[in-house]
């Protein structure tokens, strides 16, 4: 058989079950048409935060091998370098070595410097072509940092129809187009935005989910689990997890209107991802490469929670590189989440709360940042007609990013270097899960977890998690962006263990009735951290106080 093309899509702060194949209420025809015909994963883990996921799925590394420990600011000499680093190579890398075609559409976000081109920019870590961003999020209707190449063309968004995740899905679907003739096998890397805040759809999009959510997140959290029973993808181990206790039952909840309109406009943006989607695959179909295709479909984290402004109005206006604060007709962006802020237009920047973020990860708890399971599983669905797939099927077994690279290789034959460009390479960390995608039995292997100081480690049924106690602080005290952290935090770390194969909703904490099993897995875990080089959380956060600077900039 000859070698598969590969093609790679990933979603920004999407939730577990958003989309129609797990459970979600979203309109997915092209995503549930990927599942049908392929295979799904009911336990896999990206690695809770934007940065950190995109360098561990590329290079089959942790994020902190890579120089990306938390996003892309350069915190050293007491943090991360904030770059994608020389002693990794990445899927591009690997496959354009083995005589691929290579080529990235969408969101970068692995490179600190985001005006002059270095060494952590795409076109120099093996794409051959490029057109998106190098930032992390921004504008919908005129994005920042947009590149062809090494070349900015913020220009082309000034058009009247630009739509960011509909340039992403027409360079990508190009790609493919052109990419056929030459007959080479090809690489394509589509990394969306949507559905990051800011909440940006197009008016037709919107329409089409008017009162789709007005029953409210507590209905709505409850007949998603069903659905995803009935999936296939949970089982009766998993219970719905109470409400988030800091949000109001729904029948409590103020501004109704204007709330569901949020969940509206958010539910557009995985829909205009999903047509886009289906350009692609309209595409592959066209030059008669969908059959030798493997495409890959996941979500980079968990559900964001996340409350505009992130830090003080004035200085998050400073940041041009995702905030524009004038429209390109020259109207004022207004930002922040109000109600007299309906989201969807050009001339808003908001996020959709909480609330529907609790939703957007039904059954699990927590959110983006966390290492509980609302911050890091993902769905994840692997479609190759020609692959020998056990199609329709779910692998319950639990993998985790680094196992991405492993699988690509073994399906291409592609060759992992032990040197690049005269450079030492380590190892990849993962193993392959094409075996699984076959019905086969993977070996088991312990999968770790560390971002902002939330940790865990899971072997097997088992799986140990903590949340850093500054985390905790400020996620209850509402996420104040103007706190100060002279916040050494005196409380200590507190495991929870969990038992997933009875509880896989991770709901009853049995640390206490099992502390042999925590303090195995915890030096387990200390010891992993110290061989990755994870760097301790208050180390960075006492950095950034001593310039005055609040714990929000700390994390990123």
């Amino acid at each position: 058989m000859a070698r598969p093309n590969v093609v790679l899509i990933l979603v920004d702060d999407m939730g577990f079950s958003d989309i129609g194949c797990y459970g979600g209420e979203i309109s997915t025809p092209n995503l549930d048409r990927l599942a049908a015909g392929g295979v799904r994963f009911s336990q896999f883990y990206n690695t809770a935060r934007c940065s950190p996921s995109r360098a561990s799925l590329l290079t089959g590394l942790h994020p902190h091998q890579t120089g990306i420990g938390i996003l892309t600011g350069d915190t050293r000499p007491h943090g991360y370098p904030g770059n994608i680093n020389d002693r990794c190579v990445t899927i591009a890398e690997v496959l354009k070595a083995a005589g691929y075609a290579t080529c990235l559409s969408g969101k970068w976000h692995l490179a600190a410097e985001l005006r002059e081109p270095n060494d952590a920019w795409p076109t120099r870590r093996g794409f051959d072509r490029f057109f998106g961003t190098l930032t992390g999020c921004g504008s919908f209707f005129q994005p920042g940092t947009l590149m062809r190449g090494e070349v900015n063309v913020e220009s082309e968004a000034l058009r009247p129809d630009f739509f960011y995740t509909d340039a992403i899905s027409d360079e990508a679907a190009a790609f493919v187009r052109d990419a056929r003739p030459a007959g080479q096998p090809f690489f394509l890397y589509v990394a969306y935005t949507a559905p990051h805040w800011p909440l940006h759809a197009r008016d037709e999009d919107m329409a089409r989910y008017r009162g789709r959510f007005d029953e409210g997140w507590d209905v709505l959290r409850e007949r998603r689990l069903a659905r995803l029973r009935a999936e296939g993808i949970l089982d009766a181990s998993a219970g719905l997890t109470d409400r988030d206790p800091t949000q109001p039952a729904w029948n409590d909840a103020e501004y109704k209107e204007w709330q569901a309109r949020r969940m509206e406009a958010y539910a557009a943006q995985i829909d205009r991802m999903d047509q886009g989607v289906g350009r692609i695959l309209g595409a592959l179909e066209e030059t008669g490469a969908l059959a030798n295709t493997m495409i890959v479909f996941l979500s980079d984290n968990g559900a964001s929670d996340e409350a505009l402004p992130l830090v003080k109005l004035e200085r998050f206006k400073e940041r041009s590189d995702i905030l524009r604060v004038r429209t390109r007709d020259g109207r004022e962006v207004r930002i922040g989440n109000e109600p007299s802020i309906v989201p969807g237009a050009e001339d808003t920047y908001a996020s959709y709360g909480r609330a529907w973020a609790n939703l957007s990860n039904t059954p699990f708890r927590y959110y983006k940042q966390w290492t509980h399971e609302g911050g890091i599983a993902t769905p994840f669905i692997v479609h190759w007609p020609e692959g020998a797939l056990r199609n329709g099927s779910v692998v319950r077994a639990p993998f985790q990013l680094v196992d991405v690279l492993p699988m690509v290789l073994e399906a291409t034959g592609a060759a992992y270097p032990s040197q690049h460009d005269g450079r030492e390479i380590l190892p990849y960390e993962g193993r392959s899960l094409l075996p699984a995608l076959r019905g086969q039995t993977v070996p088991e292997a312990t999968l770790y977890w560390e971002h902002t100081g939330n940790a865990a480690v899971r072997r097997g049924q088992w799986k140990l998690v903590r949340a850093h106690p500054l985390v905790k602080k400020y996620w209850v005290d509402t996420g104040d962006a103007s706190r100060r952290p002279g916040m050494a935090c005196d409380e200590s770390y507190t495991w929870e263990l969990y038992d997933l194969s009875t509880d896989r909703s991770a709901v009853h904490d049995v640390a206490g009735e099992h502390p042999e099993i925590v303090s195995e897995l915890s030096g387990q875990w200390h010891a992993w951290a110290e061989r990755v080089g994870v760097i301790p959380l208050q180390e960075i956060v006492d950095a950034f106080a001593e310039r005055g600077l609040p714990y929000r900039e700390a994390i990123g």
